[in-house]
Formats: C-alpha cells, sequence, structure tokens
C-alpha cells in the first residue's frame, strides 16, 4: 500500500509536532468517504502529555469520530510524533496499533532524525513500511 497525503497536510503535521516538542503531537488525517487522499488534519489532544508515548482523549475521540460521520469522511491516518528518536513505530505503537487499514504516519522531531517522516501499516504486530505519495 501507498499513503496518499496532501502536501499542506503533511505539512501541517510537521509543523504540529514541531510545536508540541518535546511532548509528542498526535492526531488523524482524514479524507471525503471513497478518496484515497488524506487531507483534512484534525490534531488531538496527547492526553498522555509525554514525551514519549501519546493516547487520545476517548471523549475528544468520539466527538472526533462523530464529526467524521457528519461531514461523510473517514479516517485514513493516525499521526504521532517521536521526539527523540527515528520516525519508526516503538513497541507500545505496535502494542496499540488496532486497524490494520489506517496509516500510521510517523513525524520525528528529533534532530538526528534520517528520515522527517515515515508510514507504516501495522497488522497483527507486524510493522509494513509504505511509501509516502505526497499531492499537490
Amino acid at each position: 500500500m501507498v499513503l496518499r497525503i496532501s502536501a499542506q497536510a503533511l505539512a501541517e503535521v510537521q509543523r504540529l509536532a514541531r510545536a508540541a516538542h518535546p511532548i509528542e503531537a498526535c492526531g488523524l488525517i482524514a479524507a471525503a468517504s471513497g478518496q484515497a487522499l488524506a487531507r483534512r488534519v484534525v490534531p488531538l489532544r496527547n492526553q498522555a502529555a509525554s514525551p514519549t508515548w501519546f493516547s487520545f482523549d476517548p471523549r475528544e475521540q468520539l466527538q472526533v469520530w462523530r464529526e467524521l460521520d457528519q461531514r461523510d469522511e473517514v479516517c485514513r491516518v493516525i499521526y504521532h510524533s517521536h521526539t527523540a528518536s527515528e520516525a519508526w513505530p516503538s513497541r507500545e505503537d505496535i502494542a496499540h496499533a488496532s486497524d490494520g487499514q489506517v496509516h500510521y504516519l510517523i513525524v520525528s522531531t528529533w534532530a538526528e532524525a534520517r528520515h522527517a517522516a515515515r508510514s507504516f501499516r501495522i497488522i497483527d504486530g507486524r510493522v509494513f513500511e509504505e511509501p509516502l505519495s505526497v499531492q499537490p
């Protein structure tokens, strides 16, 4: 699979990650139902307020999912940042990945990172890196 993401959405996620540093930023990127291109960034509060872990507030997450339904959108991407490591899923990321259809985008704000952003599918504890297709 390939993550198709708008250039504007990717830039916004990277901006949000830098702004939240040293706390991990998190959220989702929505696409219109039936469309593959992830366009609309929906930041969520990192309830953990941690530099090494993120968690969504369940009430906020429910509200966002209801909004997606109202707007006839779907969650294409769950994103978060890594503040002191490469953009690669941690053990916790893998353990908590629950939807094999969603792209997991990780952006790194670590100064020594070789990759600023990478996308993955995580299915049954297995990690599959996938290419990013950045669209206008």
